[in-house]
């Protein structure tokens, strides 16, 4: 009986540290994704913490310098200075005008020194002028009035 005891309570022991270790992984982990106004409004919170910050690449600001690339991203008129020194190549969709997610941290100097990038271009996936969309149907009125 007693090895039946020693053997539930080392299940216990590691099932209870195997918990801990998923927690404390996913927490250290999880970003979340702001707004550059939003940023702006943490104030000295946002200094040193793991961001993910999303906006559009603008015109003309893409420009490397060495291993960084630099460049600014704009949401609403107002805009957040970026360098990215990550190791992965950056995405065919990241140019000016594309939607880019920017993962890293703030520094004092206002610059987001990003390690990783995310990017799309959102002309690319928009439909043209009078094309369906998939999953469309012109027959459905879709609760918008009669169709007749």
């Amino acid at each position: 009986m007693k090895k039946y005891g020693k053997f539930a309570a080392l299940v216990v022991v590691v099932l209870g540290t195997l918990a801990w270790l998923a927690a404390s992984g996913m927490s250290s982990n999880q970003t979340y994704y702001k707004t550059i106004t939003e940023l702006g409004k943490m104030g000295d919170q946002a200094y040193g913490q793991r961001i993910r910050v999303g906006g559009d690449v603008a015109s003309g600001s893409i420009q490397r310098v060495g291993n960084e690339v630099q460049f600014v991203l704009i949401q609403d008129k107002t805009e957040l200075k970026v360098a990215y020194t990550g190791t992965d190549p950056l995405p065919d969709t990241f140019k000016d005008g594309a939607q880019a997610l920017a993962d890293g941290k703030l520094g004092k100097d206002h610059v987001f020194r990003a390690a990783k990038i995310q990017a799309k271009c959102a002309s690319k996936y928009e439909a043209k002028p009078g094309q369906l969309t998939p999953g469309s149907n012109p027959n459905i009125n879709n609760g918008k009035g009669s169709t007749i």
